[in-house]
Formats: C-alpha cells, sequence, structure tokens
C-alpha cells in the first residue's frame, strides 16, 4: 500500500536579476542614446549564462509508504512517513544565442528555455516517521532491515512522483519564465527601450500568442483548485 500527497508548496525567489542590474546600467551607458535591442539581449545571455542553474521554485512533498514480509508464516509490516524537498531548476548555461529571436514588427523578444529539471529528493532524515508491527519476524531475521531499503526506494519514487505532476511542474515552468523574462527585460529597459520580453520551453508552440501563455497563479489559489478536486 502507498499512500502520498504534497505537503506545502513554496515558491522560491530565485530570480537572477542581481548580476544583470549592474550591467544594465554599464549597457545604458555603452550604447548611448541609439542602442540596439539585439545587441543588448545578445550581452545579456553572456550575463543570464554566467549564473549558471536558476532555481525558480521549491516544493516540499510527503511520501508515505507501507511494505511487508511474510516469513516462516510470520508477519512483518512497516510504515515509513518521508518528508523530502524537491529542487526545480533550469540550466540557465544551455541558453545559445539562437534561443534569442528579436521580432522589430510586435517589438519582441523571444527567449526558448531549456527544460525545467527536478533536482532530490533531499530527504529530511529528522522528520522521518515510522511505524511497525510483526516485531517477532523482525527480531529472528533482517525483515526490518529489507522493509526499511523497500519503503526508503519507494518513498523517494514517490516523492519524485509528486514532484513531476502537471501542477508543480506548471508552477515551476512559470516562475522559471518569469525570471527569464525581467533579467532580459531589465536591460533593455535601462538602455529606453520599452520591449515586450517572452519566455518559452521548446515544447511550446513558437507562434503562440504570449497573452494566452500559461502564467502563474497565486499557489493559494492551486491549492484551493485541489481540494475542490478531492
Amino acid at each position: 500500500m502507498r499512500r502520498s500527497f504534497i505537503l506545502v508548496l513554496v515558491l522560491a525567489a530565485g530570480l537572477i536579476l542581481g548580476a544583470l542590474l549592474t550591467s544594465a546600467f554599464r549597457l545604458s551607458s555603452l550604447f548611448g542614446g541609439g542602442p540596439d535591442p539585439e545587441t543588448i539581449a545578445t550581452a545579456s545571455l553572456q550575463s543570464v549564462r554566467e549564473q549558471a542553474r536558476l532555481t525558480p521554485f521549491v516544493a516540499r512533498y510527503v511520501a508515505v509508504v507501507t511494505s511487508t514480509q511474510s516469513r516462516f508464516g510470520l508477519n512483518a509490516q512497516k510504515t515509513m512517513i518521508l518528508p523530502g524537498t524537491v529542487r526545480y531548476e533550469v540550466d540557465l548555461a544551455k541558453l545559445r544565442r539562437d534561443d534569442l529571436e528579436w521580432d522589430a514588427a510586435a517589438n519582441r523578444l523571444n527567449v526558448t528555455l531549456p527544460p525545467v529539471e527536478v533536482a532530490g529528493p533531499e530527504i529530511d532524515l529528522a522528520q522521518v516517521q515510522e511505524y511497525s508491527g510483526g516485531g517477532v519476524l523482525m527480531s529472528l531475521t533482517n525483515a526490518e532491515a529489507a522493509l526499511d531499503a523497500a519503503n526508503r526506494q519507494r518513498g523517494t519514487q514517490s516523492l519524485l512522483a509528486q514532484a513531476r505532476a502537471p501542477v508543480p511542474m506548471r508552477l515551476a515552468r512559470n516562475a522559471a519564465r518569469t525570471a527569464v523574462e525581467r533579467s532580459f527585460a531589465m536591460p533593455l529597459r535601462a538602455a529606453g527601450i520599452e520591449a515586450t520580453v517572452v519566455a518559452r520551453f521548446a515544447d511550446e508552440a513558437a507562434n503562440a500568442d504570449p497573452s494566452q501563455l500559461d502564467r502563474s497563479r497565486r499557489i493559494e489559489d492551486v491549492l484551493e483548485e485541489s481540494k475542490a478536486k478531492k
């Protein structure tokens, strides 16, 4: 038997704007009165790539798993509750010049992002809880060690399955889009260019209307929606 549920979702503030703030003003002074948006975007790309891995979203989950063993007519059962934290990351070093497209007619910079990667889970060992039954079999054999190993494996799989569910993946992608869009928009604004920046993932239609792209919602709304579906 296996049960799992989301304990809490926490939106991380892992934005990559710090280093770009300095470079934005440098770009503004460098290009003077008539900066070229494509040149600014290319210069910004190098600053973004130097940030390496962006962590726009962090989530904490709990897996509840139970394993059983039967030997010599005896049964042993152990339930383990494993809380774990998962980071959602984007490898910005993978961004290339070809991932940037300046649409002069729409005054828009399109950015194609690398995929979101799930890192972890990091198990909170201090918060792990165990409940067992069948002490006779566990005291006579290695059943307890086998049950622990099985529960850890199944618990890790459960945490990853929760992390890759549609809702948290959508939240992570939205957060990554927002962070990257701000990172490219700030140098453009500092140079006096009011342009729209739209970040997309490769599996999203390149010709999609930016206004129709899925954007971040409040975490409270997402949790309320999940409750309503139960």
